[in-house]
C-alpha cells in the first residue's frame, strides 16, 4: 500500500473534517502516560499550536513510544477525530508511529523558561521553542511581503554585490576582504600592495547595496535590493548586529517628500500583512513578550505619521526637561534614547525626522538650500527608535564632487558613481529599512541577535 503523504500539523489543526487516514512528522514536546495509552504533543513548525496525538497500548511498538522523550523525532499515521480536551478542535489516534530518530536526556529543550541569553547559547536548536520557532516564521513572511509590496508597485528587484570597493556611509567600519598572507603580505614603498590581492585593490564587505542600486535606479527608474549587509563596529547593543539585512529601494525622479511616503507606506505595509497572515505567532507575543504589543501595532496603521524637521526635533528635546544620558545639542545626532522619548512620550507614535546637518550626514545627500542641511530621514518608531534612514540623493555633479571633498574622499575614486550625474541626471531618493529592527517592532522581542536566525556580533560567530 502507498504510503500517504504527510499533512502539515497547520492543515490539520485547519481541518474542516474529522479524516479517517492522515499522516504527520515532526517532533516531540511533551509526552504523558496513563494506564491504557499516552498522550503526545507534536510539533513541525508549521504552526505555534501542537497537535495531540493518542498513542493506545495495543500499538506494536508502544514500549518504545512510551521512552520518547522531548525532541524525538516521529512519523504518525491515523485517524483525525474530535478533541475530547479542552482549547483544541482535532487530535490523532494513531494505528502506527514511527520513530525516526531519538533525544536523550541531554536534548536542552526538555525544560520550559530558558534566558535569551541561554538559547543564543544553541541556536542551531532554539527554532524548535515555541518563541522562535514564531520569531522565524514571521521572519520568513515579512521578507515575502516586503517583495510583494516592490513588485506590485512596479519595482525591479536588483541584487547588489557583497564585495565591493565602494565605502558607502564613509565611517571607515568595514570588513575586509582580502587574500594577502597576513604573516608575509607584499609590500611597495614600505606599505602593503594592495594591486597584489584578489581583486587588485583593497575591498570590503558591502554596507549598503545603495550606490549600485542608484546606478540601476537611473536606468530602470524604481529599483529596489534587499540583502545582508555588515559593520565591522564594536558595539553590542540590543540593536546593533556585525550582519544584519536591509531592503533598500531606490527611485529616480523622486524627491524627499516622496521619499518619506513610500517609507511611511511600507512600514504601514509590512505591519498589517504581519496581523494579516501571522496571527496565532502574534498572539503568543502579545501574551509571553509584549503585551502591548497588538494594540501599538494597531496604533501604527491606523494613524499618519508625524513628520518635524530635526531643528524642531531638536528643540522640542532640549526643552522637554528630560535628564538625557546624551546631551542633544544642534549637530549631535539623535540617540536612542532621544528617538524614543519622541515617539513614546511626545507624540506618542512613528515619527519621520527630517532635514539633518549636513556634518553628521554621508557625502551622497543632497545639499539644501539653506547651505547647512541636507535632504535627509529618519524614521522612528517606539520601542526601537531609528528604524529606515535614507534620503535625496545629490543628482549635481560639482556639489557631489565637492562633498567627497569635503568628507576627504578622492572623486577619482568614485568616477563611475559620478558618470551618473555626468549622463541624464536626475533627481532621485531612495532610503534603507532594517529588516532585523523590523522584525523587532512587529514582534516586541527587544534584541536584534533574537530575530536573526544565526547572530553575528563582536566577538561572537560560532554558528
Amino acid at each position: 500500500m502507498t504510503q500517504l503523504s504527510a499533512t502539515p500539523i497547520k492543515d490539520a489543526l485547519q481541518s474542516t473534517a474529522p479524516m479517517d487516514a492522515i499522516r504527520v512528522q515532526g517532533w516531540v514536546r511533551t509526552r504523558r502516560d496513563t494506564k491504557d495509552f499516552s498522550f503526545i504533543e507534536l510539533n513541525d513548525g508549521s504552526s505555534p499550536r501542537n497537535l495531540q496525538v493518542i498513542a493506545k497500548s495495543s500499538l506494536p511498538n508502544y514500549a518504545e513510544v512510551q521512552r520518547l522523550n522531548t525532541g524525538a523525532s516521529i512519523s504518525v499515521s491515523g485517524a483525525l477525530v474530535a478533541s475530547q480536551g479542552k482549547g483544541q478542535k482535532w487530535e490523532l489516534v494513531a494505528d502506527r508511529i514511527e520513530i525516526v530518530g531519538t533525544a536523550d536526556d541531554s536534548y536542552p529543550l526538555q525544560k520550559k523558561g530558558h534566558t535569551p541569553e541561554f538559547m543564543r547559547e544553541i541556536a542551531h536548536l532554539r527554532p524548535r521553542s515555541s518563541l522562535f520557532g514564531c520569531v522565524f516564521r514571521v521572519r520568513s513572511r515579512l521578507a515575502f511581503a516586503a517583495h510583494q509590496f516592490f513588485q506590485d508597485r512596479g519595482f525591479v528587484y536588483v541584487h547588489t554585490p557583497i564585495i565591493t570597493g565602494s565605502d558607502c556611509e564613509g565611517a571607515g567600519e568595514l570588513f575586509r576582504v582580502s587574500t594577502i598572507d597576513i604573516e608575509n603580505p607584499p609590500r611597495k614603498n614600505g606599505e602593503i600592495d594592495y594591486a597584489q590581492d584578489f581583486f587588485a585593490r583593497q575591498t570590503y564587505l558591502t554596507v549598503s547595496g545603495q550606490l549600485e542600486a542608484e546606478a540601476f535606479a537611473c536606468a530602470l527608474t524604481n529599483v529596489y535590493t534587499f540583502g545582508p549587509t555588515f559593520r565591522a563596529e564594536n558595539s553590542n547593543t540590543s540593536r546593533h548586529a556585525s550582519e544584519f539585512w536591509m531592503i533598500e529601494p531606490e527611485m529616480a525622479f523622486c524627491d524627499l517628500t516622496g521619499n518619506m511616503d513610500l517609507a511611511e507606506e511600507l512600514v504601514k505595509y509590512l505591519i498589517a500583512d504581519a496581523r494579516r497572515q501571522c496571527p496565532e505567532e502574534l498572539e503568543l507575543f502579545a501574551k509571553f513578550v509584549d503585551k502591548e504589543l497588538l494594540a501599538r501595532l494597531d496604533f501604527v496603521i491606523e494613524r499618519p505619521f508625524q513628520r518635524i524637521t530635526y531643528t524642531e526635533a531638536v528643540d522640542l528635546l532640549r526643552k522637554s526637561g528630560e535628564n538625557f544620558e546624551f546631551p542633544i545639542d544642534y549637530g549631535s545626532n539623535l540617540q536612542s534614547e532621544h528617538e524614543r522619548w519622541l515617539t513614546e512620550k511626545h507624540f506618542k507614535c512613528p515619527v519621520t525626522v527630517f532635514n539633518f546637518p549636513k556634518e553628521i550626514k554621508p557625502f551622497y545627500m543632497r545639499s539644501n538650500e539653506d547651505g547647512r542641511t541636507v535632504a535627509a530621514i529618519d524614521l522612528l518608531v517606539p520601542g526601537i527608535g531609528e528604524i529606515v534612514g535614507g534620503s535625496q540623493r545629490e543628482e549635481r555633479l560639482e556639489m557631489l564632487e565637492d562633498n567627497m571633498r569635503r568628507h576627504n574622499m578622492d572623486p577619482a575614486d568614485y568616477k563611475w558613481y559620478l558618470d551618473l550625474r555626468r549622463y541624464g541626471t536626475v533627481p532621485h531618493s531612495g532610503f534603507g529599512l532594517g529588516f532585523e529592527r523590523m522584525l523587532m517592532f512587529i514582534t516586541g522581542v527587544s534584541n536584534i541577535r533574537d530575530v536573526i536566525p544565526f547572530a553575528r556580533t563582536p566577538g561572537s560567530a560560532e554558528f
